[in-house]
């Protein structure tokens, strides 16, 4: 399983351990992934995805995962988020009314 989230798509960063005689060292910072569930209101039903706890903020700061995956660009996501994305974005439109 890759270390990615699957609505930010945050990754793995590579940088330095500095000593303090300052000999470096090669490490990883891994993001703070978590499986959690999550509910879409117009789907009606709840999602398992693997997501940053800084993704986690951005959804609940925009209102939850429907409007966070509206919002956010398809190639920024991950395969499963971005079906996800087309299903909710097909039960909009099927749901608004006709103008």
């Amino acid at each position: 399983m890759s270390r990615v989230c699957e609505l930010t798509a945050k990754g793995r960063l590579v940088g330095n351990n500095v000593s303090h005689a300052n000999n470096k060292t090669k490490r990883t910072f891994l993001p703070n992934l978590q499986n959690v569930t999550l509910i879409s209101d117009v789907l009606g039903r709840s999602v398992k995805l693997r997501v940053s706890m800084n993704g986690l903020r951005s959804v609940e700061h925009v209102g939850g995962l429907d409007n966070w995956l509206l919002k956010t660009r398809t190639e920024k996501l991950s395969v499963r988020a971005a079906r996800l994305k087309r299903e909710i974005a097909k039960k909009v439109a099927e749901n608004a009314p006709a103008a």
